[in-house]
C-alpha cells in the first residue's frame, strides 16, 4: 500500500484524488491545505464579491467526498519545504509527513509589489481566496471609494464585483491598455469603453507610488502626485506559482515546476499539476505556465492516474479564457496578438469582434467579443492541429457548424491511428 501525499486542495489536488481512487482504493491519501475551507471554486470568487453567488455555493467537494474516498484532509497546515532525499515534507509547525509518491498542486498567489510603500496596510488585498474576499466585503460595506491596481483579468473581475456593490471604483493601470494578457488592442478598447460606460474609471499609463495611512489605508498617491482618498485597494497584477517549498530540492523549475508528459517532475515519485506546473503549450510550441482551471483539472487527474499505475500522456496546455463583463462576453484562446496572418471582423457599434489567427494551414488562436458562438469549434480545431485550408474562407461565418469541420477532425484522427 502506497502513502500518497497531495499538497493543495483545489482543482488539481481534487482531480488527483479522483484519478487515484478510480484505479486504487487501498493506498493512503493525505491532502494538505493552508486554507481553512473544503475545496471551493476559485473561478467564482468574483461572483461571491459581486453578491451573485453565496459563500456556501462556492464549495464543490464537501466533507462526504473526502470521507467516501478515504482521504485524510489537513486544513490550515502550511508546508514549509519538501525534503526529496528523505521523501518527506516539513510543515511550518515543524511536524513531518513521509510519502512514497507526492503531488505538488500548490497553485499560485497574487503578485504583491513588496517595494510599494504602504502595501502592508490594512485594507490592501490580493484577490485569490475566500478569506481575502470576506475581508474585502466587510470593508466594502463601509467604504465609498476603492482602487484596483492592475488592468488584467483579476483586477477587472475585482473592479466589476465592487461596482456591483455600488462602490466608486477606480482602476489604475500602469500600461496603456487593459486585458493585455487575454485580448488584443481592439478588444481591449471595446472593454475599456464598456467599463467606463458602467461607471468605472480606468486610469491608463498611471501607477501608485505610495499607499497612505496610519495603520489603516486612507488614500493612494499616484505617480503624478495626485492623491485619491479610499479605504480599500485590491492588487490584481497577476499571479506567481507557489514553488518556494521545493527550493531546496533538485526539482527543475523555470516559471513554474517543469514536468514531463506524465506530469512527473525531474525528481522520481514527485509530480506537479495545476497553476504551479509548467507544461508544453500547444500553440506557442514551448513550455508555458497556463494557470487555468480546466488545465489544472486535467493535469491533476493525469498525475493521479499515473501514480495509480497508468501510463497516460498529457498532450499539452492551451491558454484560454472566458469572461463576461456587464453583458459583454469574451473568449480568447491560443495566440491572438501576433504578426501572423489573421482573419477578422469588427462592428464597434454593436460591440462585436472576431479574430482568428492562422499559421500556415493551422488555426492557432481565436478571439471573440460579443458573439462567442463557435468558440468550441475553434478550440477543437486548435487542439487537433487540423488542416483548415479547405474551410479557411468559412471560418468567420457565424453559421460554421461541426458538420463543416467533422471531416477535418476525422482525417486528423485517422492520421493518429494509422
Amino acid at each position: 500500500m502506497k502513502n500518497i501525499v497531495i499538497i493543495g486542495n483545489s482543482a488539481a489536488g481534487v482531480a488527483a484524488i479522483e484519478g487515484i481512487r478510480s484505479r486504487d482504493r487501498e493506498s493512503k491519501i493525505t491532502v494538505i491545505s493552508d486554507e481553512a475551507y473544503l475545496a471551493y471554486c476559485r473561478c467564482l470568487i468574483s461572483n461571491y464579491l459581486s453578491g451573485t453567488v453565496a459563500e456556501k455555493d462556492l464549495t464543490y467537494r464537501d466533507a462526504k467526498f473526502y470521507k467516501d474516498n478515504n482521504v485524510e484532509l489537513l486544513l490550515e497546515k502550511k508546508v514549509e519545504r519538501v525534503d526529496s532525499k528523505k521523501k518527506r515534507i516539513i510543515l511550518e509547525d515543524k511536524s513531518q509527513i513521509s510519502y512514497d509518491s507526492l503531488i505538488i498542486a500548490t497553485g499560485s498567489s497574487p503578485k504583491i509589489p513588496k517595494e510599494l510603500k504602504g502595501v502592508t496596510k490594512r485594507g490592501v488585498f490580493g484577490f485569490r481566496t475566500i478569506k481575502d474576499t470576506k475581508e474585502i466585503i466587510t470593508i466594502a460595506s463601509i467604504s465609498h471609494t476603492s482602487c484596483v491596481l492592475g488592468g488584467g483579468l483579476i483586477g477587472l473581475k475585482a473592479a466589476y464585483g465592487l461596482n456591483k456593490r455600488k462602490l466608486d471604483v477606480k482602476v489604475i493601470v500602469k500600461s496603456g491598455r487593459i486585458l493585455s494578457q487575454i485580448a488584443d488592442k481592439t478588444a481591449s478598447e471595446l472593454f475599456l469603453n464598456c467599463f467606463q460606460k458602467n461607471g468605472i474609471e480606468v486610469m491608463l499609463n498611471t501607477d501608485i507610488s505610495e499607499i497612505i495611512g496610519n495603520g489603516d489605508l486612507r488614500a493612494v498617491k499616484l505617480d503624478s502626485g495626485k492623491a485619491i482618498g479610499c479605504s480599500l485597494v485590491i492588487v490584481g497584477k497577476g499571479v506567481a506559482p507557489n514553488i518556494k517549498l521545493i527550493s531546496e530540492t533538485d526539482i527543475k523549475t523555470d516559471k513554474g515546476i517543469l514536468v514531463d508528459e506524465s506530469m512527473r517532475t525531474s525528481v522520481n515519485d514527485i509530480y506537479a499539476a495545476g497553476d504551479v506546473a509548467e507544461t508544453f503549450d500547444l500553440t506557442a510550441d514551448k513550455y508555458e505556465n497556463n494557470a487555468l482551471w480546466p488545465c489544472a483539472v486535467e493535469q491533476g487527474r493525469i498525475a493521479g492516474l499515473n501514480i495509480a499505475g497508468e501510463n497516460i500522456k498529457y498532450t499539452g496546455s492551451l491558454g484560454m479564457n472566458s469572461v463576461d463583463f456587464f453583458g459583454l462576453p469574451l473568449v480568447s484562446m491560443g495566440a491572438f496578438d501576433t504578426e501572423l496572418e489573421a482573419a477578422s471582423s469588427l462592428d464597434r457599434e454593436k460591440n462585436l469582434y472576431k479574430k482568428l489567427v492562422l499559421k500556415g494551414s493551422r488555426l492557432i488562436g481565436a478571439l471573440l467579443v460579443g458573439d462567442i458562438r463557435n468558440s468550441g469549434l475553434y478550440l477543437r480545431l486548435i487542439k487537433e492541429k487540423a488542416d483548415i485550408s479547405k474551410i479557411k474562407d468559412d471560418l468567420l461565418d457565424a453559421n460554421l457548424s461541426y458538420a463543416k469541420i467533422a471531416e477535418l477532425i476525422k482525417k486528423k484522427e485517422e492520421k493518429i491511428y494509422l
